[in-house]
């Protein structure tokens, strides 16, 4: 067993999930920060457990050509980012050999290689931020949590958002400090504002700012509409209220103050509304060469019928219906429902339907009544498939099951259940949708195995 506070020399060999270097120290892993792979350094032990243990970097002894300063100056610090010490090449690397190790070691491949979709831009990209607000000595402000903890970390300027998103930061923190409104406090359950949420459209400029309050009103917020009126594409203000403790970020009841309460946007020559509850990828070119690839590898027919579990407001549901016979979206939130059903109308889109329900349940229900998709697509969020969706692709039987997953590990997991009941993977691919953080997106296809 290692010891805690002792310093050892050692190579960092691979990279956790969240992005951590790895070490093998006399027979055990060690859990590194900042590091990056091929790197020979001297580690200090700060936590020692018996198959594992965390530790710091003290001093670099062989450099790796892949590592590079920080342009982002609380990078260290804040938990939204990080990969600001690698340069990109090594980023895309690491993510497209996280989804093959992932897919082989929990899914039973043996996949040599997994292509990777890679960004055009590290540099503000994200068409959505969620700042949690802090106060300090009077003073409210606003930023991300640091890694593990509910520490808000101050950044005036974050490099994977657009400088509009900042501006609005800026902009209520301003307005806050000036009429005295306080910030909430998780501990004691009191103050005012508790999340300022911004979303921007890549292609139409329009900004929503929504603010998530422990309350049902916004003193002055009138003189907030002014101030915001200096953001360029500024559209709506619109109240999240949540009352409720926890870490939940948006409540179940929205209050607009300003504008429409939603913003549109185009997507793979479609045009989308978005209300702040609406799922919408936040990397926009990243998120049309996804659907893109999704599509392709669904190979969908004038003949087919495709079902789209998980559809959010139906970007790829609506992608899929130029090419499909009809397309069915199901999505258990009640408001992107609304929002899908809206983009439909809006694209002259009538060969589709959307219901809004439990993906697993509503699907259950769908085959019990006798439709039978030629092609499921998937996209859930990162927890996977649940017992019940797993059971009603079984019974569906699609021709090909298309999944997208924000989390390999559970991609790899519900890969192995749908081998089980007779599939076999038949592509896969990664694509990175958040440079500069730990996330990747991947893509399987899954089609029917051929018995001969």
């Amino acid at each position: 067993m290692l010891i805690k506070n002792q310093i050892y020399e050692t190579v960092i060999c691979d990279y956790t999930a969240e992005g951590q270097g790895i070490a093998k120290i006399e027979g055990c892993a060690v859990f590194i920060p900042n590091a990056v792979v091929g790197e020979r350094c001297m580690v200090r032990i700060e936590k020692a457990q018996k198959t594992w243990a965390a530790g710091k970097l003290v001093e670099i002894l062989e450099k790796s050509p892949h590592r590079i300063n920080r342009e982002c100056p609380v990078a260290k610090l804040c938990g939204g980012c990080d990969f600001w010490h690698i340069d990109y090449e090594e980023e895309c690397r690491l993510k497209a050999d996280r989804v093959r190790q992932t897919l082989n070691r929990i899914g039973g491949e043996n996949l040599e290689e997994v292509p990777l979709l890679s960004a055009p831009t590290c540099y503000g990209y994200r068409n959505k931020a969620q700042y949690p607000v802090s106060s300090q000595k009077g003073r409210v402000y606003a930023g991300f949590f640091r890694a593990g903890t509910h520490q808000v970390v101050e950044n005036p300027r974050c490099l994977i958002l657009p400088e509009e998103t900042d501006q609005v930061k800026k902009i209520v923190i301003d307005y806050v400090n000036h009429y005295g409104i306080s910030a909430y406090d998780e501990a004691a359950q009191k103050g005012l504002l508790r999340h300022i949420y911004v979303r921007r459209g890549a292609v139409s400029g329009q900004v929503l700012v929504c603010l998530v309050v422990n309350g049902r009103r916004l003193p002055h917020w009138e003189d907030l509409v002014q101030r915001l009126k200096a953001v360029p594409g500024f559209t709506s203000l619109v109240l999240a209220v949540n009352t409720r403790p926890g870490n939940a970020i948006l409540g179940d009841e929205f209050i607009t103050l300003y504008g429409p309460g939603y913003i549109e946007d185009t997507l793979c020559g479609l045009n989308f509304r978005l209300s702040p509850r609406s799922f919408y990828q936040v990397n926009h070119h990243q998120a049309q060469r996804l659907y893109e690839a999704a599509i392709a590898q669904a190979e969908i027919t004038k003949d087919d019928l495709v079902l789209d579990l998980y559809c959010g407001v139906g970007t790829i549901t609506l992608a899929m219906a130029k090419a499909a016979g009809k397309v069915i979206g199901v999505e258990v939130v009640e408001q992107a429902v609304v929002d899908a059903k809206e983009n439909a109308e809006r694209n002259g889109i009538g060969n589709a339907e959307f219901f809004c329900g439990d993906a697993g349940k509503a699907a259950l229900e769908l085959e019990s009544k006798g439709i039978r998709p030629d092609v499921i697509v998937v996209d859930p969020p990162r927890k996977g498939l649940n017992a019940d969706t797993i059971e009603a692709l079984h019974r569906m039987a699609p021709r090909r099951i298309v999944y997208v997953s924000c989390d390999p590990a559970t991609l790899a997991r519900d890969v192995a259940l749908l081998k089980e009941r007779g599939y076999q993977l038949k592509n896969a691919m990664a694509a990175d949708l958040f440079p500069r953080c730990a996330h990747v997106e991947s893509i399987v296809c899954l089609q029917q195995k051929v018995y001969g």
